[in-house]
């Protein structure tokens, strides 16, 4: 199992480096929020694992949050509930104590993803749902043409969704999530029509797979993206991505309920 980060991040990433951006970067979008709430099926009590700030926790009457990162933690605003420093793999709760239980962007930090959800289930009576992307799509993006070792370091990350349906067991179901052409979270692929806002450091930086790649990789990403929007070859093969109101790529929803 891998060692914390120096800020308590459990996975691959420091948090305390890289976090400062997500508040601006990284709001949570009301329709994928739509999306998590109806997994949820109506649960009261809801166990939120790698809660970071606190994104997404309105979809639930009285949300536990779980986050590992003192920095993230210290970003969490004063109207929600304190989150519990703890992991996924070792989570401090009774058997079946949660109505339903949720992890947003998360899984790909794990040490251990098989265990962690393994924990999720037993400390929850109904749905897990896990917000995700699917390995096997992230390459799709246009972004693979830019900066293919971006995308292949979040293909690498991601576990596949068979093996979180497996982890989790009972009765799953992956469901594609729409993107929307205006996300308020800044992933990667909520930029699909608006290629501009990736130039954006800040912006790259409050995606964590931007971290694993080096200075060169970034500024070639820049130099190329901007060459090809200021000649227009970008709009001649992806313009069509600037006016479509949503985007299928890798983002999906894996729920089980027992």
């Amino acid at each position: 199992m891998k060692a914390r980060t120096r800020d308590g991040s459990a996975g691959d990433v420091d948090y305390g480096t890289i976090g400062s951006g997500y508040s601006a970067y990284r709001r949570p979008d009301e329709r994928i929020a739509q999306f998590v709430a109806e997994s949820l099926g109506g649960a009261r009590t809801v166990l939120n694992v790698g809660a970071g700030s606190g994104s997404y926790e309105n979809v639930a009457d009285a949300v536990t949050a779980v986050e590992p990162s003192a920095s993230m933690r210290a970003r969490r605003p004063p109207r929600l509930t304190r989150a519990v420093d703890a992991v996924a793999e070792d989570l401090p709760f009774a058997d079946g104590e949660f109505d339903a239980a949720m992890t947003l962007f998360s899984v790909h930090q794990w040490s251990d993803v098989a265990a962690g959800l393994r924990e999720m289930r037993r400390v929850t009576r109904g749905p897990v749902v896990v917000l995700t992307c699917d390995p096997a799509s992230v390459r799709d993006f246009w972004l693979y043409e830019y900066a293919p070792g971006v995308l292949d370091t979040e293909a690498r990350r991601y576990p596949p969704v068979d093996e979180i349906a497996a982890a989790l067991g009972g009765t799953g179901t992956v469901e594609a999530v729409p993107i929307p052409l205006d996300c308020t979270d800044g992933f990667n692929e909520a930029y699909y029509g608006r290629p501009e806002m990736l130039l954006d450091p800040a912006a790259r930086q409050a995606c964590s797979a931007w971290s694993f790649v080096d200075d060169g990789v970034r500024e070639r990403f820049d130099r190329t993206l901007r060459h090809d929007l200021a000649s227009g070859t970008w709009d001649e093969r992806f313009g069509a991505l600037r006016v479509q109101p949503a985007y299928e790529g890798s983002l999906v929803i894996v729920r089980s309920t027992p």
